[in-house]
């Protein structure tokens, strides 16, 4: 797994130990400048030896540059067969059996697999750990292109490990020199997405350097939440998020929210008799149990905006294909030609 990382000190362990014993073999992780314990976390797993640890001082974020490196020597120095590519909020989750078992069933021919984004919402904050609070889930996320929220359907990927992979920004793509082809229209991945957390950590999210990033194109809460955090609204605006008693009584009778307490419950398993996370141990995996009917069929409902999506992304891929193709035309001599007629 590639993680991306800054200061991501209230998730990353739970994150880190969560992959480690749903399959995941090891971690490269790019820390950029954290200072609030996160890398002394990091740290932590690389003594251990479950953890290559690329440190990146720097004030501006080159995310895809930062992740295709990651991947690619997930390829040429770790002997990876596939790269899970992970942002410190989300948790990948395989629908049966371990993430293992999910890669292993790809047909050869396949070099990318899609996970499907679930989010879960933010709970009154009461200081306790995030786990514990956020069992509640989007049970209709909205298409991408809808403005009346923030919680849109998106896929993320993994693919075959590829000494030449380039990741799109935001992990949501991966392309390598003779095709990485996506297993279409199967969603055998949850990536449980835990965005907004806490007060505390929206305070630290909102110092990020995104903004000053070169070419970044932030998303509609991230500006949401610099304005906020310009004005001192933070803890307003997480409040606004926030699924109160009420709030969540009407989801659950109108089926736009769910319970869901898969990862409490997993991460409950994961940690020792004083508290802490417990480090892989041989023998020591979590279960993931077949879905039920029901579940199956409410999450096909969900992923099928992915299909629509993905539509729309083959198209601009074929436009994209057209317009190089048109490039290469007038760059040859037949272009030159044409520029000749039309002088």
């Amino acid at each position: 797994m590639t993680l991306l990382v800054r200061d991501e000190a209230d998730v990353v362990e739970a994150q880190l130990a969560y992959h480690l014993h749903a399959g995941v073999d090891h971690v490269i992780a790019t820390d950029n400048a954290s200072c609030d314990g996160t890398t002394e976390i990091l740290e932590r797993y690389e003594r251990a030896g479950h953890l290559r640890l690329l440190p990146e001082p720097g004030d501006q974020v080159r995310q895809a540059e930062w992740v295709t490196r990651m991947a690619r020597l997930a390829a040429t120095e770790h002997d990876a067969d596939w790269v899970i590519n992970s942002d410190a909020d989300e948790f990948w989750w395989p629908r049966g059996g371990s993430l293992k078992d999910v890669l292993a069933a790809v047909p050869p021919r396949y070099g990318v697999v899609r996970g499907s984004w679930r989010h879960f919402l933010p709970r009154p904050d009461d200081g306790a750990f995030f786990g514990e609070r956020m069992t509640v889930r989007l049970a209709r996320p909205a298409h991408p292109g809808a403005k009346e929220t923030i919680y849109h359907a998106h896929q993320k990927v993994a693919h075959r490990a590829h000494p030449e992979v380039e990741v799109e920004v935001g992990n949501h793509n991966a392309e390598a020199p003779g095709g990485l082809l996506p297993l279409r229209a199967w969603h055998p991945l949850e990536v449980m997405h835990f965005s907004f957390r806490s007060t505390a950590q929206l305070e630290v999210k909102a110092r990020g350097a995104w903004l000053r990033s070169p070419g970044y194109q932030p998303t509609m809460h991230q500006i949401l939440l610099d304005e906020a955090y310009r004005d001192g609204r933070v803890a307003a605006f997480y409040d606004a998020f926030a699924v109160g008693d009420d709030a969540l009584a009407a989801g659950l009778a109108d089926g736009t929210l769910a319970v869901d307490t898969r990862l409490r419950d997993a991460l409950r398993t994961l940690r020792g008799p004083d508290g802490a996370f417990l480090l892989p141990a041989v023998g020591r995996r979590l279960a993931f149990e077949r879905p039920s009917a029901r579940d199956d069929a409410a999450f096909a409902a969900e992923a099928a905006v992915l299909v629509e999506i993905d539509g729309i992304v083959r198209a601009e891929l074929r436009v994209r294909a057209l317009e190089e193709r048109l490039r290469a035309v007038e760059r040859s001599g037949l272009g030159a030609v044409r520029r000749l007629a039309r002088r």
